[in-house]
């Protein structure tokens, strides 16, 4: 049977540590006495104008992969690449398994679990799948605006668009 839980009357009480018994790494460093620090804050403050933020890495290795069979932790990223990576990456041949997940809807995460067969690595699964994503979305992009231009360019579009200044004109002057 499961010990019971402690009541706050069964507890020990707590006694608080001093500072000076706590490990170095949990105190607060020593203010020095020349005025340095002051310094330092201010230094801290400038910007190099052309040093570049660094973005943090966007995309890990979760606990428990190995070479054929792994996680990937994606932040800031929803439904929208996840079923389209998902999608890209089983039309590959050497893709034995492939699913994402969203966590929690509170959290900006997705996962994404590959499994391939012995011929490649999760991780070069992955790699193909975002360049394959890349490469379609080039191809629709280029489509959309071809059809586009395609489009605006008609006699119909163009005599349309005059029409449409021309009753601007008139109701702006009215």
């Amino acid at each position: 049977m499961p010990g019971r839980t402690k009541t706050r009357d069964d507890a020990p009480e707590e006694v608080d540590t001093s500072m000076d018994d706590a490990p170095t790494s949990a105190q607060q460093p020593a203010e020095e006495e020349n005025g340095d620090a002051m310094q330092e804050d201010e230094e801290e403050g400038e910007e190099d104008p052309f040093e570049e933020e660094e973005e943090p890495q966007r995309v890990r290795i979760l606990p428990g992969s190995s070479e054929t069979a792994a996680s990937f932790e994606f932040l800031k990223e929803g439904h929208t690449l996840g079923n389209a990576l998902r999608y890209i990456i089983m039309k590959n041949p050497d893709v034995e398994f492939c699913a994402y997940a969203i966590p929690h809807p509170s959290e900006d995460k997705m996962n994404l679990r590959i499994q391939t067969y012995d011929t490649t690595t999760a991780a070069a699964a992955l790699a193909k799948g975002l360049q394959d994503l890349e490469d379609l979305c080039d191809v629709v992009a280029d489509e959309f605006w071809t059809q586009r231009e395609k489009f605006e360019a008609t006699p119909e579009q163009v005599r349309k668009r005059q029409e449409e200044a021309e009753r601007r004109q008139a109701a702006q002057a009215s």
